[in-house]
């Protein structure tokens, strides 16, 4: 079948506004430990699982994987208990998939507990399937995660779009073979071959998407 079969949503950043939140509570989790986040070290953490956040931790400031993915998982998990705000344009055009039955899904390297107490938050939205970093054996920038996402809704991850707010997401959908539409949320994304760069899902609707897949 060709055209637009699925539209596949990161969360953090994306649908929800907690990229930053994240980016603080590992903030926190470095100065409890010493040392300041900053530059480089601070920048790649945007986009990246627990696990794979406490493992850059870990080069960085010396404490144990485990500590610290247990201080981030639990740290995170109380700042989204907090509540999470949609993203400007992203319950509009949630309702406008739905409501012209193309198929979605959320898939986030956030743990899956948190994933799903999102899911469960923007109005009512139904996702076909949906992904934590738990549920694939590799999470972001590998393309596990949007490959099972596609699989799981019987779609061609060629006839798929992947929203995404970072590098490490894109990176991810466009192994997987997604066409991309990147929405910033932190730092700038440049638009390239298969990736159309938004400032904001207010921008985007049913027609722009299919225009990403063409015929």
């Amino acid at each position: 079948m060709s055209g637009l079969r699925a539209v596949l949503f990161d969360m953090d950043g994306t649908l929800v506004d907690t990229e930053e939140a994240w980016v603080e509570v590992v903030e926190k989790v470095a100065v409890r430990h010493g040392r300041v986040l900053a530059g480089e070290n601070r920048r790649a953490v945007y986009g990246r699982s627990v696990e794979d956040t406490a493992g850059l931790l870990h080069e960085f400031l010396g404490a144990p994987r485990e500590e610290l993915t247990a201080e981030l998982g639990a740290d995170f998990a109380a700042r989204v208990a907090l509540g999470a705000e949609p993203r400007p344009g992203a319950l509009r055009l949630l309702r406008a998939l739905r409501e012209s039955g193309v198929s979605t899904a959320l898939v986030s390297a956030s743990p899956r507990a948190i994933v799903r107490r999102v899911a469960t938050s923007l109005d009512g939205h139904r996702f076909d399937a949906v992904y934590g970093a738990e549920d694939t054996a590799r999470t972001k920038p590998a393309p596990d995660p949007y490959l099972a996402a596609a699989a799981a809704l019987g779609a061609d991850p060629a006839h798929c779009v992947a929203v995404e707010d970072t590098a490490t997401g894109v990176a991810s959908a466009e192994s997987a073979g997604c066409a991309v539409l990147a929405v910033p949320s932190v730092e700038p994304i440049a638009p390239a071959a298969g990736r159309t760069v938004l400032t904001s899902l207010e921008q985007a609707d049913l027609t722009l998407l299919r225009s990403l897949i063409g015929s």
